[in-house]
């Protein structure tokens, strides 16, 4: 049960602005063996969108606080992902996986007041995909 929490808190960890990579913890667990696939999926998965809905709670009510330094998002990263989310619309968020541009992403669905659940319906989709791509390659490569 333990090594479910760690799977949890990286894959969470990940989906914020703090760096951490929950695919080779996914990866590692794969090998292992000891939980199902599926568990282990739903547990990263779960942990992930968390992680990237709390990014979306940052952008929709913490956004004032942008211009202070110690904000660890920059400006010119919040414009790109509100310039990209503008430009995509809420579809952009099936790149929310994509490592840089993601997490600044589901930032901007916030500041833009995407809808929570359609935001966490996508964000699923997009995050589930990796994981899965992630454990399919891993069980090929073993």
């Amino acid at each position: 049960m333990l090594s479910l929490a760690g799977l949890f808190t990286a894959a969470l960890v990940a989906a914020t602005l703090l760096p951490a990579q929950s695919e080779a913890v996914l990866a590692g667990m794969v090998v292992v063996g000891s939980h199902p696939v599926w568990l282990l999926l739903a547990v990263a998965t779960a942990g992930n969108v968390l992680g990237s809905i709390l990014n979306w709670a940052a952008g929709r009510y913490l956004m004032h606080l942008s211009d202070r330094s110690w904000f660890p998002v920059s400006r010119a990263r919040l414009d790109q992902a509100a310039d990209w989310y503008g430009r995509w619309g809420r579809w952009s968020l099936l790149g929310s996986w994509v490592p840089v541009i993601g997490d600044p992403l589901t930032l901007a669905a916030g500041l833009l007041r995407e809808a929570l659940w359609r935001f966490t319906l996508i964000v699923t989709i997009a995050k589930g995909g990796r994981y899965l791509a992630v454990a399919g390659v891993t069980i090929a490569a073993a």
